[in-house]
């Protein structure tokens, strides 16, 4: 059965010139990940960025374009790796929007809820969630007294965790800090350890 023609649009995105080259990148490398990753053609001219396929495509890239742009403006540092996870979220979103639950309403706010609300800030940087996983990692521990993340290294589970606790101290939601771990190896064989009983116990703590 022959495929329908494909039908092709095109569109402009007027970005605020002030962070349309932040939103590109340097040599437009964020607009050669979308369009890696996105069924779409970008060309930028001035902050003006064209983009050119399919509807629903350029849709997807137009939705990217503008969180990049709102996360431009929030002071973040737009990167190819930020562009990439700009993508996926929206892809998060539109895919839960288009199929939602029962209890999806009051959760679906899109990536600006994802993205909006800063943890701590420190020395110019902001500490965030970064995807819809991490939202409601965060959105637990403002709710429950006790949390258990489970989830691969890097996801930032302690990272997120120890921001929070931050947080709280700096709210003097609470008055001190306290970093625990399991007094056993974890894969580092320390073995024999010479010295003080300070010493032999040091690595554990």
């Amino acid at each position: 059965m022959k495929q329908p023609p494909r039908k092709i649009v095109s569109t402009t995105v007027d970005l605020e010139p002030a962070t349309a080259p932040i939103v590109a990148g340097t040599a437009d490398e964020n607009l050669r990940v979308i369009e890696d990753l996105v069924d779409a053609d970008l060309f930028s001219r001035g902050h003006h960025v064209t983009v050119r396929g399919e509807a629903s495509q350029v849709s997807r890239a137009r939705q990217v374009l503008r969180e990049l742009e709102s996360m431009a403006a929030r002071g973040s540092a737009v990167t190819p790796d930020l562009t990439r996870r700009t993508v996926d979220l929206v892809d998060q979103t539109n895919a839960q929007v288009s199929a939602p639950t029962e209890d999806s309403g009051a959760e679906m706010s899109g990536m600006a809820e994802v993205t909006q609300p800063a943890i701590v800030t420190r020395r110019g940087k902001t500490v965030r969630p970064k995807t819809l996983g991490q939202r409601d990692y965060v959105d637990a521990i403002d709710n429950s007294t006790v949390v258990v993340g489970v989830g691969p290294a890097g996801t930032g589970k302690t990272y997120l965790a120890v921001a929070k606790a931050v947080q709280a101290l700096q709210n003097r939601e609470i008055t001190r800090i306290i970093l625990t771990r399991p007094a056993v190896e974890a894969g580092e064989k320390l073995g024999f350890l010479p010295g003080t009983l300070g010493e032999k116990i040091d690595p554990y703590l």
